[in-house]
């Protein structure tokens, strides 16, 4: 019952960040160009992007350290699933992506975005490049969630997968 419980938390916390990541990418980033030609952004970057970063960033770290939990308590082992041994491959795979994920999230995405949103000081060329590198990083991590979420479902079928 316990693997239940750490596999639904891994779950939980997975679907809030990518739930998040689809949001920012989807509705936020497009609807961001339409309130800035009408002067209505500042509500949205001043109130709404912060606090879903906030909770964009969070989700991230418990979707990893839940992920990790359960490989170590399930007897795949996190070493086994980053190794791709011991038929651990498509769990593994899920894994390294979800960690490519998350090291986007935390060194290209949030330190970025704190400049674009003026959460420290940066100069408008800083921004710019700062906005480019933040898009780039989550909508990497956009099309890197579809094979993750795919590895992190068919982890526990995956022997079938690579037969």
């Amino acid at each position: 019952m316990d693997l239940v419980i750490d596999r639904f938390l891994h779950v939980l916390s997975g679907v809030a960040w990518v739930g998040l990541l689809y949001y920012f990418n989807f509705i936020q980033v497009p609807a961001l160009g339409k309130a800035k030609a009408d002067g209505t952004a500042a509500g949205i970057t001043k109130h709404i992007a912060p606090r879903a970063l906030l909770w964009f960033r969070w989700a991230a770290i418990a979707t990893w350290l839940t992920g990790a939990y359960y490989l170590e308590r399930s007897g795949i082992g996190l070493g086994n699933a980053f190794m791709l041994r011991d038929g651990a491959a498509p769990i593994g795979i899920g894994a390294w992506l979800g960690t490519i994920m998350l090291f986007n999230v935390w060194v290209l995405i949030w330190p970025n975005q704190k400049k674009v949103l003026g959460m420290v000081e940066a100069t408008d060329e800083a921004k710019a490049k700062a906005a480019r590198v933040a898009l780039l990083a989550s909508r990497t991590n956009t099309m890197l969630s579809i094979p993750m979420l795919f590895f992190m479902v068919a982890g526990p079928h995956g022997a079938m997968l690579f037969n």
